[in-house]
């Protein structure tokens, strides 16, 4: 999992996000806790990922979200070799999978 960032302080940043109740509330402690260029850069990540899972080629993907290649290809090695954290996420967002991640195998079980 993160073996190599996992420590005591990134324990109180994880247990700090689950004490959110609200979408407010999670907007107040990223502005507090980072920077607006790290928040979208966060937010840019997440909606490559959307794409990627969409199958969609990486110049579509540059076009819709104005993401670099290398971005890209840093989302798409998380997607491919990361701790299934984009997964996750999507997963519980959409309760049932949405459009864009039916019928993708990176959401079948083993």
């Amino acid at each position: 999992m993160a073996a190599r960032w996992k420590d005591a302080l990134t324990d109180k940043l994880c247990e700090a996000f689950l004490t959110l109740e609200t979408l407010d509330d999670v907007y107040a402690f990223l502005e507090d806790v980072a920077t607006i260029g790290e928040i979208k850069t966060l937010a840019q990540r997440l909606e490559v990922a959307k794409y990627l899972y969409e199958k969609q080629t990486y110049p579509q993907v540059v076009k819709q979200t104005g993401a670099s290649t290398a971005t890209i290809s840093r989302v798409k090695k998380s997607l491919d070799y990361g701790a299934n954290g984009y997964k996750l996420v999507f997963e519980r967002m959409y309760k049932a999978p949405p459009v864009f991640l039916r019928d993708i195998s990176i959401l079948d079980e083993d």
